[in-house]
C-alpha cells in the first residue's frame, strides 16, 4: 500500500466513489477502510441506479416501503438513506478524530430540482434532517441556480458537497456561496462550523475534446483545470477575508477531485490519481481506480500550489480551437442532465419492482 501512503503523506484524503448494499453486507467497505485508507464515500444517481438494478439486495426494502404505502422519491430517499447511514457510521471514528474535516458520505438531491432554488433549499434540509447523521453531505450541483441554495444551507447549518463543478470560475462561485453562508451565520451568532467541499470534475473534459485535438494533448486538459483550480483554491484561502472567519471558528471548504476513472483506454488507469495528488484536497476514487492505484500508483510529488504549467498547457488547447469557459458551461449542462436520465432510470426501475410486489400480493 505504499502508493496510497504517499498521498496520506502528502496530506490528501481518500474516499470511494461507490456505495452499494452489498458493500456494506459483505464487509467490502470495511475492507476499503481498514486496508486502503478509505476516508469517506460520495455517491449519486448513476451509482444507486446501478446498484439497485445490479442485483437483489434492495428487493426485500422496496418490497416492504411499497407494501406500507411508499413509492417513487420518497422509497428511494429511504433506501438511500439506510445506506448511507450505515456508511456513516463506519466512517464516525474519521470524522471525530478529524474535527468532522473528514469522514462524510453524500446524498444527491433530487436532480430534477437543479433549475428551482427554493425547492432544493426544501429538499436539502429534509435530506439533512431526515438522514439523522452529522457526517451526511447534501449534494447541490454548483449550476446558477444552485449557488444561492449552497449559501441558505450554509446558513442554515446544513453541511453541503458542491457538484458539478468544472472550471475555477464555477469552483469560485461555490466557494464564494460557502463564505457568504458562514459569515452570515457569524453575523447572526451562529455556530460557523459548517462543513462542505467543493467537487470539481476532471476526467470528462478530456472525454470531451477526445476526438478534437493532436495526441499529444490527449488526457491533459482535465489536469490543467485542476492545476489551475487548485491554484484558485490556495489563494482564496490564503486571504485575509478567509483568516477573518478562521480566527472566528470556521472550517475550510476543501477540494475534492470527483470523475477521476480513466475514461481513455490507452491511458494510465491511475493517471488523474498521480497527477492531481495535493495537499488538503480529496480524491475520491471508482473502486477500480483504488485499487489499480494501491497495486501500481506511483506518486512523483505534490501538485504546486502555483498552478505549475496549467496556463501554458490551456493556451495550447486555446490554439487548437478549444473554448475552455464554453465547454466548462456545456460539461455542466450535460452533467445534470446525466444525472436526470440516471434518476429517471432509477425511479422507473424502483417503479417496476414496486409494480411486481403489487401484483405478487393481489395474487394472493
Amino acid at each position: 500500500m505504499k502508493p496510497i501512503r504517499q498521498l496520506i503523506d502528502i496530506g490528501q484524503h481518500l474516499w470511494l466513489d461507490n456505495i452499494s448494499r452489498d458493500m456494506l453486507d459483505n464487509g467490502a467497505l470495511l475492507n476499503y477502510i481498514d486496508h486502503y485508507s478509505i476516508t469517506g464515500l460520495t455517491s449519486n444517481p448513476t451509482i444507486f441506479d446501478g446498484a439497485i438494478g445490479g442485483g437483489v439486495a434492495y428487493d426485500a426494502g422496496i418490497a416492504e416501503k411499497t407494501r406500507s404505502g411508499k413509492f417513487g422519491e420518497t422509497l428511494f430517499v429511504e433506501l438511500a438513506l439506510e445506506d448511507l447511514r450505515r456508511a456513516a457510521d463506519l466512517f464516525r471514528p474519521a470524522f471525530n478524530s478529524s474535527y468532522r474535516t473528514d469522514g462524510w458520505v453524500s446524498m444527491e438531491v433530487s436532480p430534477l430540482l437543479a433549475g428551482e432554488t427554493a425547492s432544493s433549499i426544501s429538499a436539502g434540509k429534509q435530506i439533512h434532517e431526515q438522514a439523522a447523521r452529522p457526517n451526511l453531505f447534501v449534494k447541490i450541483p454548483g449550476t446558477p441556480e444552485g449557488i444561492p441554495a449552497i449559501e441558505e444551507l450554509i446558513f442554515s447549518g446544513v453541511p453541503v458537497n458542491v457538484t458539478l463543478l468544472f472550471s475555477s470560475e464555477q469552483y469560485g462561485a461555490a466557494a464564494d456561496a460557502y463564505l457568504r453562508g458562514i459569515d452570515r451565520r457569524i453575523r447572526a451568532g451562529l455556530d460557523p462550523r459548517v462543513a462542505s467541499v467543493a467537487s470539481v470534475f476532471v476526467s470528462r473534459w478530456d472525454a470531451a475534446v477526445h476526438d478534437q485535438v493532436s495526441v499529444d494533448l490527449r488526457n491533459k486538459l482535465g489536469i490543467a483545470i485542476c492545476q489551475r483550480t487548485y491554484r484558485a483554491y490556495r489563494e482564496r484561502y490564503a486571504s485575509l477575508r478567509w483568516r477573518q472567519l478562521v480566527s472566528a471558528g470556521a472550517y475550510p471548504q476543501l477540494l475534492l477531485w470527483a470523475s477521476t476513472g480513466s475514461k481513455d483506454p490507452n491511458a494510465s488507469d491511475t493517471l488523474y490519481v498521480e497527477a492531481l495528488a495535493a495537499a488538503d484536497t480529496i480524491n475520491t476514487m471508482p473502486e477500480k481506480t483504488l485499487i489499480a492505484f494501491a497495486e501500481h500508483g506511483a506518486v512523483s510529488g505534490a501538485m504546486a500550489d502555483d498552478g505549475g504549467d496549467s496556463e501554458a498547457v490551456l493556451a495550447h488547447f486555446a490554439q487548437a480551437g478549444i473554448d475552455i469557459d464554453a465547454l466548462a458551461l456545456r460539461l455542466q449542462q450535460d452533467g445534470a442532465k446525466s444525472f436526470v436520465k440516471s434518476w429517471q432510470q432509477l425511479l422507473q426501475r424502483i417503479a417496476e419492482k414496486s409494480l411486481a410486489v403489487t401484483e405478487d400480493h393481489k395474487s394472493f
